[in-house]
C-alpha cells in the first residue's frame, strides 16, 4: 500500500476524532456527563457508540485473518460476539440500568453492600480491560507498519495520546460522538472493498476450494520474511532464496526446499513457483480445502471440539462482563430504551460481521504468502490493492487503513472510560474532574508499557482471552446478583476470586508463550469451558453456606432492578 495514502486516511480519522472528542468539551459540564452522559442517551445514538467500541481490532482484522488460516472453525468468533448481546438482552441490560449505578463496582456494592466485593470487582476490571487494550494496541502497530514500515509501538503511543485526551478533554460525551462516529465508518470502510473484491473474484472465475490440496501460489510468488519465523512445509519445491535459511546465507541461489520445518532469517525473500502448497507458520499445519471449508478439522489445535464449546462459553456470556460494554448501558434514559438499544446493536452486528468472512475467503487465492509469514492479521489491510490495481486500489487501502485506524480508537476509548471510571472512584477519591483526568492518563499508560513487551498471539485470539476472564468473573456476579436473591457478599467475593482468578492465571500463562502442546495447554489457552462453571459454582455454594449474611435490603434492591421505571419510588 502507498505509505502516503495510507497516512493520509489515518491522520483524517485521528484528526476528526479529536474533533469530535473536542465538541464534547463543549456539552459535557457534571460529573454525570463525565461517567454516563448524564443518562440521556437515545436508542439508535446508543446503538452506534456501541457497535463502534465493540468492533475492534480483533473484529476488523483478526476475525478475517483467523478464517484464512483456520476456515469454518474461526466463524464462531464473530457469532459470538454478536450473540453475547443476544444473551445481555434476556439476562442483563435493562435491570443493570436500573440499578442506577455508574460503574460495575458500583453495582457490585450496591447489590450486595459490601466494600470487599466493590474493591475485587474493580481490581478485575482494570484487569480486563488491560487485557483487551493490548490487542488493539498490537493491531494499531501492525497497521501503521504495514503502511510505513514503522516500528510496531508508534502506532499504539499514538492511539493511546488520542484516547487519553478525548477522555480527559469530555469523558462519556465525548467518546460516545467518537464511538457512533467510527462504527459507520468502520462499516463503510469494511464493506465497500469487500463488494468490489467479490466483483473481481467473479470476473476472474478463480475457484475458492481445492478439496484434496492445501492452499496454493496461484501465480509465481516472491515473499518476503520482514521477522524471523518458523515454518512448516508439506512438500518437495524448487524455489530462489536469497537471505537467511536454515542458518545458511544464500544470494539468489536456486534450491530445493524440501518438507518439513525450516528456519527463515529476517529480510529474506523467497520465490515460489505457481502451483506450490504454501508453507505454513509452524506448529500450524496446512489445511486442505475440504478441512478448510470443515468444522471441527484439527487445523489449529490438538483437542477442537474441546475448544469449540470453550470459544462458545467465552464469547456468549463474555460480552456481559466486558466493562467498557456495560458502562454504555448505564447512559440510557431507561430500561425500555436499554432494550431497544441492545436489538439494535444486534442488527448493526450482524450487517458488519458478513465482510470479514469475504476477507478471509478471498484470502487463500489472493494473499496466500500471509499464511507464511504469519501476518494473517494484514490481510484485511493488504488485500484490496493486490486484487484492485492502480489509483483504486490505493483508494480502497486508504479507506481501509482509516477504518482499522477507528477500530483501534473507539474500543481504546470504551476500554479507557471502564478502566479510568473504576480508577477515578477507587483511587483518586473526592479528586474530582482532576482525579478522572489523572486516571484517563493511567488507564492508557500501563497498556502501553505491556504492549511494548509484544505478543506473537494473533489478535483475535488474545481478544478471546480477555472474553473468557470476563466471562468467568462478571458474568455470574451479573447472572446471580439480578436474578438469585440468595448471592452474599462471601459468595461474590469467592466466585469472582475463583473463576475471574484462574482463568486469568491460565491467560497470563498463554501469553508467556511457555506452554507445550497437549490436554494441560489446551485448558489453559481455552479456559473458559471450566472457568465459567467452576465461578457459578463456587459462587452459588458459598453463597448457600453464607446465606444468613444476605444483604438486609436485598428485597428493595431487586425489587429496583425489576420493577418499571416509576414504580418504586425512586
Amino acid at each position: 500500500m502507498n505509505a502516503l495514502s495510507g497516512l493520509i486516511a489515518v491522520g483524517v480519522v485521528t484528526v476528526a476524532t479529536i474533533l469530535i472528542g473536542a465538541y464534547g468539551l463543549r456539552v459535557s459540564r457534571t460529573t454525570s456527563d463525565y461517567y454516563v452522559a448524564s443518562r440521556s442517551v437515545g436508542p439508535w445514538w446508543n446503538a452506534s457508540a456501541i457497535s463502534g467500541e465493540y468492533l475492534s481490532a480483533a473484529s476488523f482484522l483478526g476475525v478475517a485473518g483467523l478464517i484464512l488460516s483456520f476456515g469454518a472453525d474461526m466463524l464462531w468468533f464473530p457469532v459470538g460476539y454478536t450473540a453475547g448481546y443476544l444473551i445481555m438482552l434476556a439476562l442483563v441490560a435493562a435491570p443493570l440500568r436500573r440499578s442506577g449505578a455508574y460503574t460495575l463496582p458500583d453495582f457490585a456494592e450496591n447489590r450486595l453492600e459490601s466494600v470487599a466485593v466493590r474493591r475485587v470487582a474493580s481490581l478485575l476490571v482494570v484487569g480486563i480491560g488491560w487485557l483487551y487494550l493490548l490487542p488493539q494496541l498490537q493491531g494499531a502497530g501492525l497497521t501503521l507498519n504495514t503502511l510505513t514500515n514503522a516500528p510496531v509501538w508508534v502506532g499504539g503511543v499514538v492511539v493511546a495520546v488520542v484516547v487519553t485526551l478525548n477522555l480527559a478533554s469530555g469523558g462519556m460525551r465525548s467518546i460516545t460522538f467518537v464511538q457512533a462516529f467510527h462504527y459507520w465508518l468502520k462499516l463503510t470502510a469494511i464493506a465497500v472493498p469487500a463488494i468490489l473484491l467479490i466483483m473481481v473474484w467473479q470476473r476472474d472465475g478463480a475457484p475458492l476450494l481445492d478439496g484434496d490440496r492445501p492452499v496454493t501460489f496461484s501465480q509465481q510468488t516472491m515473499v518476503t520474511i520482514r521477522t524471523p519465523v518458523r515454518v512448516q512445509n508439506t512438500e518437495a519445491v524448487q524455489v530462489t532464496v536469497r537471505g537467511r535459511l536454515d542458518d545458511k546465507t544464500y544470494e539468489g541461489a536456486k534450491l530445493e526446499l524440501t518438507a518439513g520445518a525450516h528456519d527463515f532469517g529476517q529480510d529474506t525473500t523467497v520465490v515460489f513457483p505457481a502451483g506450490a502448497a504454501v508453507p505454513h507458520v509452524a506448529p500450524a499445519r496446512s489445511l486442505t480445502g475440504d478441512e478448510w471449508a470443515s468444522p471441527l478439522s484439527g487445523g489449529r489445535d490438538d483437542h477442537p471440539l474441546y475448544v469449540t464449546y470453550s470459544l462458545m462459553v467465552a464469547t456468549f456470556l463474555g460480552t456481559m462482563g466486558l466493562p467498557h460494554v456495560l458502562v454504555r448501558f448505564y447512559t440510557n434514559p431507561t430500561g425500555r430504551a436499554a432494550r431497544r438499544t441492545t436489538l439494535v446493536v444486534l442488527g448493526l452486528l450482524g450487517v458488519f460481521y458478513l465482510f470479514p468472512l469475504v476477507f478471509g475467503a478471498l484470502g487463500r487465492l489472493y494473499a496466500p504468502d500471509l499464511l507464511m509469514t504469519g501476518a494473517t492479521d494484514a490481510l484485511v489491510l493488504v488485500l484490496p490493492r493486490r486484487l484492485i490495481p492502480g489509483f483504486g486500489g490505493e483508494l480502497l487501502g486508504a479507506l481501509v487503513a482509516g477504518g482499522a485506524f477507528a477500530a483501534f480508537l473507539s474500543t481504546s476509548s470504551g476500554l479507557a472510560m471502564s478502566v479510568a471510571g473504576v480508577l477515578s472512584q477507587d483511587v483518586f477519591r473526592g479528586r474530582g474532574l482532576r482525579g478522572f483526568r489523572l486516571s484517563a492518563v493511567l488507564a492508557t499508560v500501563v497498556p502501553v508499557g505491556l504492549a511494548l513487551i509484544g505478543t506473537d498471539l494473533p489478535i483475535a485470539s488474545s481478544v478471546g482471552l480477555a472474553f473468557a476472564v470476563a466471562a468467568s468473573s462478571f458474568c455470574p456476579l451479573l447472572v446471580l446478583g439480578i436474578w438469585w436473591r440468595g448471592l452474599t457478599a462471601a459468595g461474590a467475593v469467592a466466585g469472582l476470586l475463583t473463576g475471574g482468578g484462574l482463568a486469568l492465571l491460565a491467560v497470563l500463562a498463554t501469553i508467556s508463550g511457555e506452554l507445550r502442546a497437549g490436554w494441560f495447554t489446551t485448558l489453559l489457552s481455552w479456559p473458559a469451558a471450566w472457568s465459567v462453571p467452576l465461578g457459578f459454582a463456587v459462587m452459588i455454594g458459598v453463597s448457600l453456606a453464607t446465606r444468613k449474611r444476605a444483604p438486609r435490603s436485598v428485597n428493595a434492591t431487586m425489587a429496583r432492578l425489576h420493577a418499571p421505571e416509576g414504580t418504586t419510588g425512586r
